[in-house]
């Protein structure tokens, strides 16, 4: 019985992340500046006890301007964070530093099948990373795309700034998101529909949207037939204000900042908009509703 719930289990993972392998040399350099760099997971995260400790590739491509803002990348299932260069290249082109990592399993990160909770726990690693090269609040986007928007929600919702002064991030972009894995798979129907209750594997952003109160963005595609742009609707609907919805007309799954590259660029200067260094965000009012656009 245990053996065949851990083969159902890892057939999950399988089927839900794809991981695909790459090295630093498969990145193409969008500055001078960029760098690949390492970051070390804690001995508590080996696979195997007595093994070499893990480690997460990142990549951190600077704007010029130090007092830029700044986005942690968190990519979705499939591919690894050099494949996502052309959509890490658009959000800086929109004029923000980007830090993006590779999960376990993915690129050249320590190699392991991925799992809800080793995603979670390298998202936390690269927060600390992204804290530490990013130290206003102000200026520090959490953003995730696909199965990312699950990682990125949960870490937004694990540093939710209820009570801190000043708040740990200005802003919180999920593109292609879901509401959950389970919904996902009723969404397919069939076979996948009817293993939705024996889900592994949840990322339940719908629950926790709800309790993050900064400024939110939802991106999706009316095209996507991966992840419904219903989904972001949802989740639209269950955030509180400030939020914008933006429904990029005929965009897909992983190509929105190409199926509309104006409406892609004018969605990340509404975010550069909003979040600001320290001295900026003291002066001005406070953001006003977002509205929902179509």
């Amino acid at each position: 019985m245990l053996d065949g719930c851990a083969w159902f289990d890892a057939k999950q993972r399988n089927l839900i992340y794809r991981p695909s392998p790459g090295t630093v040399a498969d990145w193409k350099p969008i500055t001078a500046q960029d760098e690949a760099f390492w970051l070390d997971l804690p001995p508590s995260a080996a696979a195997v006890p007595g093994t070499e400790p893990q480690r997460l590739r990142g990549i951190w491509v600077p704007q010029p301007d130090p007092d830029a803002p700044a986005v942690l990348y968190l990519h979705g299932t499939f591919r690894n964070v050099f494949q996502n260069q052309p959509k890490i290249k658009a959000i800086f082109d929109a004029g923000f530093s980007v830090l993006a990592i590779d999960y376990r399993g993915y690129g050249d990160s320590s190699f392991q099948l991925p799992s809800e909770a080793s995603v979670h726990a390298d998202a936390e690693r690269a927060w600390a990373e992204f804290q530490r090269r990013v130290p206003d609040p102000a200026r520090r986007v959490i953003y995730g795309h696909s199965m990312g928007s699950g990682a990125a929600t949960a870490l937004a919702w694990r540093h939710r700034e209820e009570g801190v002064k000043p708040p740990p991030y200005g802003a919180l972009v999920l593109e292609s998101a879901f509401t959950s894995m389970p919904d996902i798979a009723r969404d397919h129907g069939t076979v996948a529909g009817w293993l939705a209750p024996l889900a592994t594997q949840h990322f339940e952003s719908l629950e926790k949207i709800g309790d993050i109160r900064a400024p939110k963005w939802f991106i999706a595609g009316s095209a996507d037939d991966t992840v419904p742009a219903v989904h972001s609707q949802r989740l639209f609907d269950a955030a509180r204000d400030p939020r914008a919805l933006v429904l990029i007309d005929g965009g897909r799954h992983s190509r929105l900042d190409k199926d509309d590259p104006q409406r892609y660029a004018q969605a990340w200067a509404e975010v550069a908009r909003t979040v600001g260094d320290s001295e900026r965000r003291a002066t001005r009012p406070p953001a006003p509703t977002i509205e929902q656009r179509r």
